[in-house]
């Protein structure tokens, strides 16, 4: 059951996290008849912003304390605009999106700044690139920058030879990705973008950190899923991002691959730095969505560099593994080089570091077709 607000018996996420009003709780000490989709478990115990002081303040103190506040729970004085932002439900199962990757895409793809790509692509001819939102889409401005405004394609603006692959890689700094969802016409932005007829989209993805409330877990959550599904409208090949918190989150997104059809799902681990959140939150999930997702489904990821770690991701999802990372332009940058020993210094001309460092990433996909055979 849907319900969208404006309407009598519009709903909103509990005020003060009380789960018991919540029309999300799937407990059994729910309220009779307050519950109209039970796909929570209840309050985050590690949140940092629950029994939040502001909740208690008088009206008009508690509008600008909210308005402060970047983040959302039932306790805000907009929560009901927010929910209907997101369509007034907080479910997956009126989202549509299908689709298929393009052709020859390679297992590995490089990630650039977009800078003298020609040059560094004349000593690698790469079969795919991807460019982050930060090159592409302007905080300071909300919008494209204006070298994409030529009326080229992605791949002219790059200086790219026609038959290479773009892609779009929609992450960012939580700021950038905020802005460019509450951006006065993102429809246009969106369909902006697609003009530039980029191969494939990794659609933007919103945060879920473990010390927020559920309230902006679930809100987030659908939220990467529809503007996942808002390009895949605008007539691109859209790749929706999986965050979760909990095993519920990742049951929530296999019952919604049972009727979707993206043409893959990727998962954003620019971010997952340190051992304890690989270890906890990233490597459980990553196994247990090794196990259920649909066999045949692509799984994207984006961030990983160390060795190990890509071996294990290799391990859980075989040849149906995309791997996205940006390391070896930066590196390059550096005339420096990835190499099984870890990094080293060469002082290398940037196109030669580049290339380097890319054919020895994609070395470490069994899968992967090297052009020119290298290893």
């Amino acid at each position: 059951m849907t319900v969208f607000l404006g309407q009598p018996g519009s709903t909103a996420p509990a005020a003060a996290c009380d789960c018991r009003r919540c029309p999300w709780y799937s407990g059994e000490d729910a309220e009779p008849g307050v519950t109209i989709a039970p796909l929570c478990s209840g309050c985050n115990s590690d949140c940092s912003y629950c029994g939040c002081a502001r909740a208690d303040l008088p009206g008009p103190a508690r509008q600008s304390a909210c308005g402060a506040c970047p983040i959302r729970c039932g306790s805000r004085v907009d929560i009901r605009a927010w929910m209907s932002d997101v369509g007034g439900t907080l479910e997956f199962d009126d989202i549509e999106l299908a689709g298929t990757l393009p052709a020859g895409l390679p297992a590995f793809i490089p990630q650039i700044d977009g800078s003298r790509q020609d040059q560094v692509d004349a000593a690698l001819h790469w079969p795919a690139y991807a460019v982050g939102l930060r090159r592409v889409f302007s905080l300071a401005s909300h919008e494209i920058f204006p070298r994409w405004r030529t009326g080229e394609t992605a791949a002219e603006v790059l200086g790219l030879p026609p038959s290479t692959l773009t892609v779009f890689s929609g992450y960012g700094e939580d700021p950038l990705v905020e802005m460019f969802w509450t951006v006065r016409d993102r429809e246009r932005l969106i369909e902006r973008i697609a003009t530039l007829r980029f191969d494939l989209v990794l659609a933007p993805n919103f945060s879920v950190y473990g010390n927020w409330p559920r309230a902006e877990h679930l809100l987030n959550m659908r939220r990467s899923l529809l503007i996942a599904a808002e390009f895949a409208d605008a007539g691109v090949s859209a790749v929706p991002n999986l965050y979760w918190y909990r095993l519920e989150d990742l049951k929530r997104y296999v019952d919604w691959l049972g009727t979707a059809a993206p043409p893959a799902v990727a998962i954003n681990l620019q971010t997952v730095r340190e051992s304890g959140n690989w270890d906890t939150w990233t490597l459980p999930g990553l196994h247990w969505l090794a196990e259920n997702l649909p066999t045949q489904l692509p799984v994207v990821l984006t961030g990983l560099s160390r060795r190990d770690r890509i071996a294990t991701a290799v391990e859980l999802f075989g040849e149906r593994l995309v791997l996205v990372s940006q390391n070896p332009a930066q590196y390059a940058l550096h005339g420096a080089v990835m190499t099984e020993e870890g990094r080293r210094d060469l002082h290398a001309r940037t196109a030669d570091a580049f290339a380097q460092s890319v054919r020895y990433m994609a070395s470490l996909l069994p899968h992967s077709t090297v052009p020119g055979g290298a290893r």
